[in-house]
């Protein structure tokens, strides 16, 4: 599986890397992106089979970002789970409208992880 991870912080980049091996999902390459611009920069080059993308972010949001991605036709396949300490209902209500499929509220576990990957494959 190749993931798009989107976050401002290298360490929180890092340690979502490790967690997801350690949850057993099979990785193949992973492309890093720390705001919601430079994401959209990378998906010129990387086709990934999921998004993992923080809120939170400067320069463009994961909110805005993904408000972009799913109106752009050539982008709006690719699924996108939030990962993100904001979790109020409003804001999750918010991502999904926008398209994201599904929502991981920091801090997870590799269950967190297996859970949400696992219904990508439904």
């Amino acid at each position: 599986m190749n993931i798009l991870i989107v976050d401002d912080s290298m360490a929180l980049r890092k340690i979502l890397q490790r967690v997801i091996r350690q949850a057993g999902i099979v990785v193949g390459q992973v492309q890093e992106a720390a705001d919601g611009l430079a994401a959209l920069l990378c998906l010129e080059q990387f086709k990934p089979d999921v998004i993992l993308s923080d809120i939170n972010m400067p320069n463009m949001d994961g909110i805005e970002f993904l408000r972009k991605l799913k109106s752009c036709d050539t982008l709006k396949s690719f699924p996108v789970i939030m990962v993100s300490t904001e979790a109020s209902r409003e804001r999750v209500m918010e991502a999904i409208e926008l398209g994201a499929c599904n929502f991981i509220r920091k801090p997870f576990s590799e269950d967190d992880i297996r859970e949400k990957f696992s219904l990508l494959a439904k």
